[in-house]
């Protein structure tokens, strides 16, 4: 398929490049002596990870350790009450740990085992990719430091005690906001000092190249899966896909099996409080071109031109800005990008508990809130969702701020 001058049947060859750009965004700025160790990565990555050794050690894990594939699930009371469109959604939340990040963890820990490195460094916000990695490490017997902003650590209580079960060192990180960007900056502030014994596995589609293709390509499995499913299920394509963006890592993951086919794509953003700046991390919608953590993308920026104050009342959601190949796909038109706000969330969150049984993460809420109001524009069809995660983690956050409804 030909998109406004793209070719989708050979995208993944060309995309990134290879200097790691998607089209503008994208690329390595970083200090000189991250160079040689993000050069030995990208080396390892496309001679280490392209191995039939490797492919066949990791696809081993994903079915017996993950629990692979994980099941598409048809909502059929709340397709019902919201009219003749179909709701299906992706299940990663019966991913091993509960969210779709041991996906792309288990692939940089086992690329770190042959390596021969003996830590891994990481961040989290919603701390699904702290527990996923933390996981991943105990799996390889390596060490493991998780940088976390005293915020997400008050917010997520539940997912840092699993980290800490599972043996890795919560490092609480309190400068600025005390959040998930301010994690991003402690964790590369520590991974310079120890890059020639450990690796950085970064939990979003962001950061320097190789880092934005790796992780994308550590998640194709959701996406590849989702569409073979779909496909068995009902014998045809979905109309839509859709899928929460922050740094947008679940999202690409579930794009990619779709990007060729004439299927519309929405990623969603979180609106927060409202459009001000401070109130939202809606980034591909409200920001602009600009640098920051190793690549160049879409940002919200302040008054100075630094990255800005964001909030949502998702952990995992409020970073200033997103992965470059959503900027690239934002441009192309390839994938619409819209939002909804805190309360639409947690109206969602509710309702998929009640109507089905299924406790969504916060982040995933933010999904399953767009396709619910895109589901009573159309007037038939289906809609297929990325559930990233469940919502274990947040149900001590809900009930402190919002009861039970």
């Amino acid at each position: 398929m030909n998109f406004n001058g793209t070719d989708f049947d050979t995208y993944f060859k060309n995309h990134p490049d290879n200097n790691g750009y998607f089209g503008k965004y994208g690329g390595a700025y970083i200090p000189d002596e991250l160079k040689k160790a993000m050069d030995e990565i990208t080396e390892a990555y496309f001679t280490i990870c392209k191995s039939s050794k490797f492919i066949g050690e990791l696809r081993r894990i994903r079915k017996e350790f993950q629990g692979r594939p994980t099941p598409v699930s048809y909502l059929e009371r709340l397709s019902n009450s919201l009219g003749n469109v179909q709701l299906y959604v992706k299940r990663e939340d019966l991913n091993h740990t509960g969210a779709h990040k041991l996906n792309h963890c288990m692939g940089e820990a086992l690329l770190a085992k042959y390596m021969g490195k003996k830590k891994v460094i990481a961040e989290t916000g919603a701390g699904q990719h702290g527990v996923a990695l933390a996981t991943a490490a105990a799996y390889f017997g390596l060490e493991c430091d998780i940088y976390m902003g005293a915020v997400d650590i008050k917010k997520q209580a539940p997912n840092v005690a699993r980290m800490k079960i599972l043996g890795a060192n919560v490092v609480e990180v309190t400068d600025g906001l005390a959040t998930l960007k301010e994690a991003v900056d402690a964790a590369f502030a520590a991974y310079m000092k120890e890059y020639k014994d450990c690796i950085y596995c970064i939990g979003s589609v962001v950061g320097p190249h190789p880092f934005p293709m790796m992780v994308r390509d550590f998640q194709s499995v959701v996406g590849i899966e989702a569409r073979e499913q779909f496909i068995e299920m009902t014998g045809e394509l979905p109309d839509a896909v859709v899928a929460c963006v922050g740094g947008g890592s679940n999202a690409m993951g579930m794009f990619s099996g779709f990007l060729n086919d004439p299927v519309d794509i929405y990623g969603v953003e979180p609106l927060g409080r409202g459009t001000a700046l401070g109130d939202h991390a809606a980034s591909l919608t409200y920001g602009e071109e600009g640098v920051m953590h190793g690549f160049n993308s879409i940002m919200l920026k302040d008054e100075k031109g630094d990255p800005a104050p964001v909030y949502s009342v998702a952990s995992g959601l409020d970073y200033p800005s997103s992965g470059p190949e959503h900027a690239f796909l934002r441009d192309l038109g390839r994938v619409k990008y819209d939002v909804v706000n805190d309360e639409e969330t947690i109206d969602a969150f509710f309702t998929l508990s009640r109507m089905e049984g299924i406790i969504p993460a916060i982040e995933s809420s933010h999904a399953v809130a767009y396709a619910m109001k895109l589901a009573k524009k159309m007037e038939k069809g289906s809609i297929l969702i990325n559930l990233s995660g469940r919502g274990d983690k947040d149900m001590d956050y809900i009930i402190e701020k919002y009861g039970i409804r």
